[in-house]
């Protein structure tokens, strides 16, 4: 009993049972294929994706407990190809000696490589190990596609408020391996803030729990008061995982709530990468992008608008500066939307990059020696502003083989409106000069 209560409260408080689990109801169900096969004790290979804290150990470990099969855990930041040949050697003992099936954890099997991550295959193939792999990362482009092949993917959800806080209540409770001996007292309000620092990861709940209860322990109380959970809650930021799966995500959904023109959700999502720590400086370039690929010129000053935020955050640093990213993100979102200077710009490099080194029209060349003049450079070149309305009606600036050529279609929103007609009214002066024969 000793031993158990000095391991971690969150360790202790690991669940045996289906019915103990916490949260993924999507996965575990009655009727659900993982749910089903826990409950059978049949085996198969699988990836758990998902971020930390939501219960891939655990769910392996019930696993293997329901299939009676021995739970044989590495961890890829540790391990090698020894490690997995020793597994594999032990689990074929296992096998010859005891008939008995073995399940191979790997966590965080992203951080093998490709080799590594080959060593399994001939194992899993020939029945010597089931594997189960757990990982935070996204599992296509992390794992190679022949492990992938060979594994069934589950993915596990950050855990719900409800859940976390039934969590907490069982740890409290539980006579045997949680805190119920030690009768602690805390209110509900100071339950949510426990949850809601927790951001979805039971692990962290636990531990910042066990932290308060020695906290309380410290002053001879059973109370978690308010001082002590601001105490054990402060400095927690939001899972964000730079440069990982979660960064990729968020920085998508600000930029289809800023193309949605949802000012809310966009400042919404812009907040979430601030308070996990995003570097500023790659929000501030990714806001200019925006402004010219979803805005464009049906509002021109959109861009202007981002350029300052970004100096401004520049010179102000945090958190200052984030006021102004706040600014240009909404405004961004109110503005009206016109995707035609993304277009027309992919349109043009696909023709620059398919037609080659088409050559420069004779009279488009520059001609400042005689030579070139003699060449004809320059030669029936119309002056723009010598022309009526300062255009050359009816004259090509293209290659000779993409005369004609349409790139850029304006929408029927903002300033676009106004270039519309401009360009209709451009167009009908070349048909006209067309007829004139110029």
């Amino acid at each position: 009993m000793f031993d158990e209560l000095i391991k971690p409260l969150a360790d202790r408080m690991r669940p045996v049972l289906l019915d103990e689990f916490f949260g993924q109801k999507h996965i575990l169900k009655p009727g659900k294929p993982l749910y089903e096969a826990v409950l059978s004790g049949r085996l198969h290979s699988m990836i758990f994706w998902g971020p930390p804290g939501t219960g891939k150990t655990t769910l392996a470990r019930m696993i293997a407990n329901h299939s009676d099969a021995e739970f044989m855990p590495i961890s890829a930041v540790l391990s090698g190809v020894k490690e997995i040949r020793a597994a594999v050697a032990e689990a074929k003992k296992l096998q010859l000696e005891k008939n008995k099936r073995t399940l191979l954890f790997v966590d965080e099997v992203h951080r093998f490589n490709k080799s590594q991550q080959d060593a399994f295959l001939p194992h899993v193939e020939d029945g010597t190990v089931y594997f189960i792999g757990a990982t935070t990362e996204n599992p296509s482009f992390a794992l190679n596609n022949a492990l992938l092949s060979r594994a069934r993917v589950y993915v596990l959800n950050s855990l719900a408020q409800t859940d976390l806080i039934e969590v907490l209540n069982k740890a409290l409770s539980d006579k045997e391996k949680g805190l119920g001996m030690l009768n602690i007292e805390i209110n509900e309000q100071l339950k949510q803030q426990f949850a809601t620092a927790s951001d979805g990861d039971a692990r962290r709940l636990l531990n910042v729990l066990e932290i308060a209860v020695e906290l309380a322990a410290a002053n001879d109380s059973q109370i978690i008061t308010e001082a002590i959970a601001k105490e054990v809650l402060s400095g927690g930021v939001r899972r964000f995982d730079n440069q990982g799966e979660e960064f990729y995500n968020q920085i998508s959904a600000l930029h289809k709530s800023v193309r949605g023109s949802s000012p809310d959700a966009s400042l919404y999502w812009l907040c979430r990468m601030i308070d996990g720590g995003c570097d500023l400086a790659y929000l501030a370039r990714r806001i200019v992008r925006i402004a010219s690929e979803d805005i464009g010129n049906a509002d021109p000053r959109a861009l202007e608008v981002t350029i300052n935020a970004w100096e401004t955050q520049e010179r102000l640093g945090s958190p200052e500066g984030e006021l102004a990213l706040a600014q240009a993100v909404i405004y961004l979102a109110c503005a009206p939307k016109s995707n035609a200077v993304y277009m027309a710009y992919n349109a043009a490099m696909a023709d620059a990059k398919q037609s080659g080194s088409l050559n420069v029209p004779i009279h488009l060349r520059n001609a400042p020696t005689k030579l070139m003049k003699s060449l004809d450079y320059k030669k029936d070149y119309r002056y723009a502003h010598n022309e009526p309305e300062a255009y050359a009606a009816g004259e090509n600036y293209f290659p000779d083989e993409l005369t004609g050529t349409h790139y850029y279609q304006p929408v029927n929103r903002g300033l676009e409106i106004k270039i519309s007609d401009k360009l209709k009214h451009l167009k009908e002066l070349d048909k006209k000069a067309l007829l004139q024969g110029k």
